[in-house]
This record gives C-alpha cells, structure tokens and sequence, in this order.
C-alpha cells in the first residue's frame, strides 16, 4: 500500500487549515465528530482495499507530519479528512478496475475471445497485456466484447501432417480426457473410444496429427458443456474456439429440430448436447476429407451366409440406414424361393 500523498502533504501539521494563524483550539485533540468522521473514512477504505487500519492511521500520520507519535490535533482535521478522501476515491477506482478485470477474465476462455480482445489491445492501446490497461480502457475492451464488437477470429490451424500423435500432443488429449471423465463420470476408454470412432480410426491405429486440433476442441467443448444444467444449442455455439460459421449454425438448428424437436434456447439433455456436438465436429471432419465412423449401440441381427452374400455389398452402397430395409427385404427373396 502506497503512502498517502497529495499537494502540500507533508509538514501539513505546521500549516493551520485555511492559511490562519494557529489557535488554542487548534491544538486540542480531535473532537469525537471529527475523530467518527475520518475513522469511518478509514474503515471505507479498508472495505475497497487490502489495507489494515494501523497500516492507513500510520500513513496519514507521516502525510500529516505528526511522526511522532503524537494524538492528532482539530488543526489536523480538514488536512486528514482531505487525504482519506483523496485515497478513498482511489480505492474505489482500484475497486471498480478489478471488477471490470474479472467480468472480461470471464468471457476470454469462450470461443476465441482471448486473440480478439489481444487484437483489439494491440491496435488500441499499442500493447497486449490487460492488467496494464486503465478503468477506462477496460471499460471499453469490455463494452465492445459484450456487444459483439469485436472480430473473432478463426484460430490458426497447424500444418496438415500424416504423421502420428507426438509423446506431447497424446499427453495433452490424455490430460483432457481425464478432465473429461471426472466431470462427467464416462469411464476414459469409452472417451477415448469416441474419437477413435470420430476420425473413423480403428481402435489399435494411431491417431493422425492432422486431427489433433479438432479432437482438442472436441473435447474442451464437452468439459465445458458437462458443467451446464441445462445446455442449450446456444451455449454450445458460445464454447466453440473455432466459432461455428452461418452454414454450421443453420446445420446445427436443423439437425436439434429433426432429433429434439427443439429451438436453439431449448434445454437439452447431456446426451442430447453431446449427440449435437458429435454432429457438428462429424461434419468437420468430413470438410477434411474424413469419414467417421459413428457405431450404432443397437446389436444388428446375424444372417445366415447366403444371406450375408447379398446383404453385405448392398450395405455398403446404402449405408447402414438402409440395413434393417436390406436385410427384410432378403430374408422375404430368400423365403419366397424355398417356397416356390
């Protein structure tokens, strides 16, 4: 805590209030008005600040002149109560900068805000670091992020590679998946499991590199989803770093009415959300040339040989909505041939 300054601070105890002559009253001791009145000063600083009482009487005391260790006078008075204010209204200031400073710590890890509101300081103010930003400018990087001023950006995606996971990069998933399952209680190898099943990677292969981008985001927007209530398709497109385009938005809206038959404000389940957020990061993949493969839990009927010969390649061609169709439709040839 800074010492207590302000113009003709010091040796003020020397100086009578208003330029006048000192008189016998001003050198009684302060009056219990005047005392009640800079102790609540004091105690309003203490309530903005991490300054202790001693810590502030002690400081006004050298700011007085009164250094040694004598009772503050009445000619004290209008002096103390001028530089308790003085630190006061910069208390409150501090305050209210700490308050803007936690509300924009809020908002930096949604989507990509943190390189925006970095952009942003950057071409204002000519630096990059918040804590060094005034009340005002904080106030304004707050103003404009809150209104959607501000342009996102995409981040920047790492060069495509075939290679496999490095030691680190599969640390780093590892860590995430961990997260994952103590926030929602999904055991690791069936997390795991799923983005074996979303790259359309067998479970034995390793995972590509190109992939490590979007599996990390995949998974920071199920940690960050598995601690909402009641998600909304909303607050999925607030928690996406790679914030979802006009094409995503719509594809997403449509594929929730078709499923839930809900809006994008509707409460959804957990597994509804994370069914939607499957989806979205599916249709990435596939931008990037990537099949996944999305097994279905329900066990498929075992058909005999014959059957199996037809049914397989048709299968394929149809994809495996058209199973349960292909498979009724040869069982009813293969029927109506032991018939005839």
């Amino acid at each position: 805590m800074q010492p207590l300054s302000g113009p003709g601070a010091h040796n003020l105890s020397d100086r009578p209030p208003s330029g006048e002559k000192n008189t016998a009253s001003d050198t009684q001791p302060l009056s219990p008005a005047q005392r009640t009145m800079l102790e609540k000063l004091v105690v309003k600083i203490m309530a903005l600040s991490p300054a202790k009482s001693a810590e502030i009487w002690a400081s006004l005391r050298h700011d007085l002149g009164a250094t040694d260790g004598s009772e503050l006078r009445a000619r004290h008075f209008q002096p103390a109560e001028l530089l308790l204010q003085q630190r006061l209204s910069q208390a409150q200031q501090n305050h209210a900068s700490r308050q803007l400073l936690q509300q924009l710590t809020e908002l930096l890890p949604q989507g990509n805000n943190r390189q925006a509101v970095s952009d942003f300081i950057r071409q204002q103010f000519g630096h990059t670091v918040l804590s060094q930003l005034s009340h005002q400018q904080l106030q304004q990087v707050l103003s404009q992020l809150q209104s959607g001023s501000l342009t996102i950006p995409h981040p920047q995606q790492s060069a495509v590679s075939d290679r496999p996971l490095l030691p680190a990069e599969h640390q780093n998933l590892q860590q995430q998946v961990t997260r994952l399952s103590a926030a929602t209680g999904e055991s690791p190898a069936k997390i795991w499991q799923s983005l074996f099943n979303l790259v359309g990677v067998k479970t034995n292969d390793p995972l590509p590199a190109r992939h490590f981008q979007l599996l990390s985001q995949y998974l920071q927007v199920k940690t960050a989803l598995s601690a909402q209530h009641a998600p909304t398709l909303n607050n999925l497109l607030t928690v996406l770093k790679q914030p979802a385009d006009r094409q995503e938005q719509q594809l997403l809206l449509d594929y929730c009415q078709t499923r839930f038959h809900c809006a994008a404000n509707t409460p959804l389940t957990q597994a509804q959300i994370n069914e939607a957020v499957t989806h979205l990061f599916a249709r990435r993949l596939e931008k990037a040339g990537v099949t996944p493969t999305i097994h279905n839990e329900t066990p498929q009927p075992q058909l005999n040989p014959l059957i199996a010969n037809v049914a397989l390649p048709l299968q394929a061609a149809l994809g495996k909505r058209g199973w349960a169709l292909v498979a009724l439709v040869l069982v009813l040839v293969i029927v109506l041939m032991l018939v005839l």
